[in-house]
């Protein structure tokens, strides 16, 4: 049975892969924004953590500092007004790891799903325009405090192994979909899995794309 307009037992997922520590989602974010705003009521959205990098306590090498940077400035250029802080490579020790980040927005998640974009933004905001550390657990914890969640319950689920599954979960899912690069957007209606071409710069065209498909 194919998707009918109007029919609300049919609704749709719209998969957003994503990692809170990815540049590139960083430069998505005003038009993922938009796309929040506006999309159709039959689509619910799915945010699914791709976990770019596993935890480690090994400083991050000087040639892949170089190469993030050099992304950043390439980002700059290519998506207008996205703003990144390059203080951050001086005043922290930068290290590959950003699987701390993405267990922020479970624990967060744990204490209400109107926290799972705010500390995403949280994350955002410290790494990219305050030069703090996301792969610190002492910035996730001050992050989570400023949006008033409950510091003792997110300090045990920060960590715990609930959570560490639940990524898993979520990466599992995100390679399952093929889907290695950030931001991703998957559209599932009756059944079919779509991937949704990527503009950085204009919602309209995202939204056109998955309006096609549903039918409106």
């Amino acid at each position: 049975m194919g998707w009918v307009k109007g029919d609300f037992k049919m609704k749709s997922k719209l998969y957003y892969a994503h990692d809170p520590m990815c540049s590139w989602c960083w430069a998505f974010r005003p038009v993922w924004t938009e796309i929040l705003s506006k999309l159709p009521n039959q689509c619910s959205v799915v945010g699914t953590l791709g976990g770019l990098a596993p935890d480690t306590t090994a400083p991050m090498p000087d040639q892949m500092q170089a190469k993030i940077q050099s992304i950043w400035s390439t980002i700059q250029a290519q998506v207008p007004g996205t703003e990144f802080n390059f203080d951050f490579w001086k005043v922290c020790q930068p290290r590959r790891s950003t699987y701390a980040a993405c267990r922020a927005v479970i624990a967060a998640i744990n204490q209400g799903a109107e926290f799972e974009w705010a500390m995403v933004l949280a994350i955002q905001t410290a790494y990219y325009r305050q030069a703090r550390n996301p792969s610190d657990d002492k910035t996730l914890i001050e992050l989570a405090d400023s949006l008033g969640l409950e510091q003792t319950r997110f300090v045990k689920d920060l960590n715990s192994t609930e959570t560490r599954q639940e990524l898993d979960r979520q990466v599992n899912l995100c390679r399952s979909m093929g889907l290695a690069g950030f931001p991703s957007i998957v559209l599932q209606c009756s059944g079919k899995f779509t991937a949704i071409g990527i503009d950085y710069t204009d919602s309209g065209a995202i939204l056109d794309q998955i309006h096609s498909i549903v039918g409106l």
